[in-house]
């Protein structure tokens, strides 16, 4: 098998294996719309010939891009997803925005929703499309992490992983665990296995008067990068040629160095 294939075969295995580990009822996939997460979806669709068994979940903040709604409603809608939009409406209703502070507002309009849906729904397993060589917080996850009941994550007490031997239940009664099958890949690899797929993604990926995003979150908090990459070949050799961090462009990431690490110990994705 080439690179890809292997990658895809072993994402497709652990997406197969949780839910039926824990059941197509207590299962569901967080979707935000962005390269990772559209190619999970993906992956999911193949692993369940598809048409997938369980939800996908987004959890917006109202602060997309219109690009973003735009893309969610089509793809949907074409490829037949129980879509679930969460949202955390009592704290946006009292004012809650980027102007509150990135970490403040994260906190409020992700994880808090983000736990709200778990309960809610009843999950046992949640699928996430992070990567490790996103961030070095990330790196430090394993493909099944498992989360206490009250969503934090322990990570200074990772679960062993040998091979395809993965930590079996939620860390506690009440816990959940967060399945991350694209953990291995890394950006060149997406961009490579959507172009091999021919995956259809959001357009602000793409150049447009010398500028792209290279990460796509909540409008006030992303910044495009100076780039002139205008289709996917172009965005492919643009990275095998950058030094540039792909998160470079994340407000939050700069507002404080360890950001990423209280967020994620506290629920985030």
């Amino acid at each position: 098998m080439s690179h890809l294939q292997e990658l895809e075969s072993r994402s497709i295995y652990l997406i197969r294996e949780m839910a039926e580990r824990y059941g197509a009822d207590k299962v569901a996939m967080l979707w935000s719309m962005g390269k990772d997460s559209t190619t999970l979806l993906w992956l999911a669709r193949k692993a369940f010939l598809g048409a997938l068994p369980f939800p996908v979940v987004h959890l917006d903040t109202g602060c997309k891009f219109e690009a973003m709604y735009a893309y969610r409603e089509q793809w949907a809608r074409e490829w037949g997803l129980d879509l679930r939009i969460v949202r955390n409406q009592t704290a946006l209703d009292a004012g809650m925005g980027p102007h509150k502070g990135k970490l403040a507002c994260c906190g409020a309009l992700k994880t808090d929703t983000f736990k709200h849906a778990i309960t809610d729904l009843g999950l046992k397993a949640v699928y996430l499309a992070i990567r490790r060589d996103e961030h070095g917080v990330r790196a430090k996850e394993r493909f099944v992490s498992p989360r206490a009941a009250d969503f934090k994550w322990q990570y200074q007490d990772q679960p062993l992983e040998l091979f395809d031997q993965y930590a079996d239940a939620p860390a506690e009664e009440g816990g959940h665990v967060r399945v991350h099958p694209i953990l291995d890949w890394s950006e060149l690899d997406v961009w490579e296995y959507i172009r091999a797929e021919k995956i259809p993604v959001i357009d602000l990926y793409f150049a447009k008067d010398g500028k792209r995003y290279r990460s796509i979150g909540c409008r006030p908090c992303t910044s495009p990068i100076a780039s002139d990459a205008a289709d996917l070949d172009k965005v492919i050799a643009e990275l095998q040629a950058s030094p540039a961090g792909e998160r470079d462009g994340r407000a939050q990431d700069k507002e404080d160095e360890a950001a990423m690490q209280k967020l994620r110990a506290l629920g985030y994705m």
